[in-house]
């Protein structure tokens, strides 16, 4: 149950929010103040402040306009600050994160009493590694870049570019620049900034000159003293990776929020997704020893020249399994889709071939024995810049360190991938998909093998919802077909975890029309289709001022493209030449200008675009949209679906489907007072079954 004092200290700041901007409670508001504070301030805990029982969880989907950021900060930072807790704020976007810094934590901070310190938690890639910047103006960069793919080669380090790293050092030496890429004016471009920042792999931490004015570690204090930590959904899944608590705090002290929840298990499968090139992978194991050798020549280190000596036989043993794996992946038939990808071999139900099995133990075991004999290379690197190792060269050491830090984070790779091929999933639980994609590269044909979870929900239970204090998912579209079934199934939610849906306080009967026009053909006939979408476009856009037409694949977009008037064309900003954020500037300029405008997008725009008022009154939607049937994680967790005995297209297509064109249709109406139209160009919503289904989740639009 709630504590007393702590349900008042919500309370009393939820009216002093309201009073100070002279606004009236929303009920759906309440509700979800309420409901968070109820389930996350009842847990109870010992005399030192630790969790006693279960954590506590609980998901709340919220409609849009319901003001869900303000009422879960309200309702949760009290809770954490009464525990002595970090209260971390995941999202999914960089402009969700945005608002909360900007926008909403200044004005809970400027009309509550609350009395909070909050900070942005990014990961190292995104600072200034300054040991990495040194290195590279002093031309040490000339000890090899190692790579394993063609992309993640040496660069040329043109004149201008040391120019340029020359002007950020300048700009962090004089305190004009604080080490955080994102702050920069100009960023220097991916391939630049690569060779500037680091990983945990690479970071020497502790023992580096530069520890006490690294960018990243000065962020990181900021961390200790904030009460709330705004992150992303990968940063937190990159932490829990390394244990909890390497980046951000200690899960066993944390509240989490998931804003964006929709999207936590996508990340958590991108996560723990792996991939291998096998031709690069050669290359990369078959120059590793030279490097080494080089590097112990440079040394006068007999305990160097021993570990480098015992690595001889494990890469030679490394070279023997990976040329092994390569001439069985060569024999596979590779066919290209009609989608126009590289051509790839999806191993039905996630079973890779049974040859391949101990070619990959192989792999995975030298990766395994070169791992411990690097890692005491490492040991002897930090000894090194420790000053307690007089026969290597603490410059010298500081030099090579993130080159090693390199290879373990590609051989660590490798070896994850490799084990995933090395043994068969267990009978009864969630397979893992496994493909292989063929790529022409400069150096000739590569076969990159690839590996992905069809389920984290196990993974997600183990290392989150049982490691931390407490935690709420809340999102606009948490929901499938009205349920929240799927979700806990995806994210590992326990069948009792309280869920909640509160509706959007807006009036969709009266702000907006859901209209379904008569179509001839469904999108499977797709060049009949097409066409009916361009002849409906060419019909109804001269007409309209500000719309955004969404597709579901880049070839019926650029073929309606083609086929529309001339001086409808004019009008149409489509998706593929300009980033998103200048895209909708130049629709909102247009508007403003009093000209029409159309926004012709793909799955990105169904959801984080937020054009209110007169910015957008139609959204057209092409078809409904269902996954690829081909996706290799898609079709293996549909092949497990039905040998479980559901059916994959009901279980899992049509729930999916739902949930995405719910996002979709939440374009429109994104203030109390926006008015509009949805238009669905896709005849199954009235034909099929399911239509009806996936009609009833929807917003309650008036429909024609």
């Amino acid at each position: 149950m709630l504590d007393a004092s702590l349900k008042k200290e919500i309370q009393t700041a939820y009216s002093q929010f309201l009073e100070s901007r002279g606004l009236t409670a929303r009920p759906a508001q309440k509700q979800m103040i309420a409901s968070v504070a109820r389930t996350l301030g009842s847990i109870r805990v010992d005399d030192k402040g630790n969790r006693l029982g279960e954590a506590h969880l609980v998901a709340v989907e919220a409609g849009t306009g319901t003001g869900k950021t303000i009422a879960y900060l309200l309702a949760a930072l009290p809770i954490a600050q009464r525990h002595q807790l970090k209260l971390v704020v995941s999202t999914a976007t960089v402009a969700l994160q945005e608002q909360l810094i900007e926008k909403d934590l200044p004005e809970l901070a400027e009309h509550t009493a609350l009395n909070f310190r909050y900070t942005l938690a990014k990961g190292r890639g995104r600072y200034l590694c300054i040991n990495k910047a040194e290195q590279l103006l002093d031309d040490q960069i000339s000890m090899g870049q190692m790579a394993l793919y063609e992309d993640e080669e040496q660069l040329k380090i043109e004149p201008s570019v040391l120019e340029k790293v020359r002007q950020i050092m300048q700009r962090y030496a004089d305190g004009s620049w604080d080490g955080d890429k994102d702050k920069l004016s100009e960023a220097p471009s991916d391939d630049t900034w690569n060779l500037l920042t680091s990983d945990h792999m690479q970071c020497s931490n502790r023992r580096c000159m530069n520890f006490s004015v690294c960018p990243f570690y000065r962020a990181r204090e900021q961390m200790i003293d904030a009460d709330i930590v705004i992150a992303n959904h990968d940063l937190v899944l990159a932490d829990l990776s390394l244990g909890g608590g390497a980046i951000l705090p200690e899960p066993t002290k944390t509240l989490y929020v998931f804003d964006e929840g929709h999207h936590l298990a996508d990340k958590a499968g991108s996560h723990f997704s792996y991939s291998l090139r096998l031709m690069t992978a050669l290359r990369l194991i078959g120059g590793m020893e030279k490097k080494l050798l080089q590097f112990s020549e440079q040394c006068d280190s007999s305990f160097l020249d021993e570990l480098v000596t015992k690595m001889h036989q494990p890469i030679t043993d490394l070279l023997m399994a990976l040329n092994e794996w390569r001439e069985l992946v060569e024999q596979l038939s590779f066919n290209t889709d009609r989608t126009g990808r590289s051509p790839r071999v999806r191993f039905a139900k996630g079973r890779q071939p049974e040859s391949w099995l101990i070619p990959a133990q192989a792999v995975s075991h030298n990766c395994q024995r070169l791992l411990q004999l690097l890692e005491q290379l490492g040991a002897l690197l930090k000894e090194s810049m420790e000053g307690n190792l007089a026969d290597i060269d603490r410059s010298k050491a500081e030099a090579f360190f993130p080159q090693l830090g390199f290879l373990l984070n590609r051989i660590q790779q490798m070896s994850w991938l490799a084990g995933s091929f090395a043994r068969y999933d267990e009978e009864g639980k969630t397979p893992v998909a496994r493909w292989v994609v063929q790529h022409e590269t400069l150096h000739g044909q590569d076969f990159e093998c690839c590996s992905s979870p069809v389920s984290v929900a196990a993974t997600l239970q183990e290392h989150l919802w049982q490691a931390c204090f407490g935690a709420l998912i809340t999102s606009a579209t948490l929901t499938a077909l009205g349920h929240f079934d799927r979700l806990k199934q995806t994210l590992g939610l326990s069948q009792d975890t309280p869920c909640e849906r509160l509706m959007s306080p807006f009036d969709y009967y009266n702000a907006a029309e859901l209209h379904i026009p008569r179509m001839r053909h469904e999108p499977n006939r797709v060049d009949e289709h097409t066409q009916e979408v361009t002849d409906y476009l060419n019909q109804t856009l001269p007409s309209l001022t500000a719309s955004l037409v969404l597709f579901s694949s880049w070839k019926q977009m650029f073929r309606v493209l083609e086929g529309l008037d001339e001086s409808t064309k004019e009008c149409i900003i489509e998706q593929g030449g300009r980033s998103k954020s200048a895209m909708l500037k130049q629709h909102k300029e247009r508007i403003d200008e009093g000209k029409p405008s159309c926004l012709f997008g793909l799955a990105s725009f169904a959801e984080g675009v937020d054009l209110p008022g007169t910015y957008l009154t139609d959204v057209i939607i092409t078809k409904l949209p269902f996954s690829v049937p081909d996706d290799p994680v898609d079709a293996t967790l549909a092949e497990w679906i039905e040998q479980q005995g559901g059916n994959a297209f009901t279980d899992l297509a049509v729930p999916v489907a739902s949930m995405r064109l719910t996002q979709a249709v939440g374009r429109l109406l994104r203030t109390e007072k926006d008015r509009g139209r949805v238009v669905i160009l896709d005849r199954r919503l009235t034909g099929k079954f399911y239509g009806r289904q996936i009609l009833d989740a929807l917003p309650p639009f008036r429909q024609v």
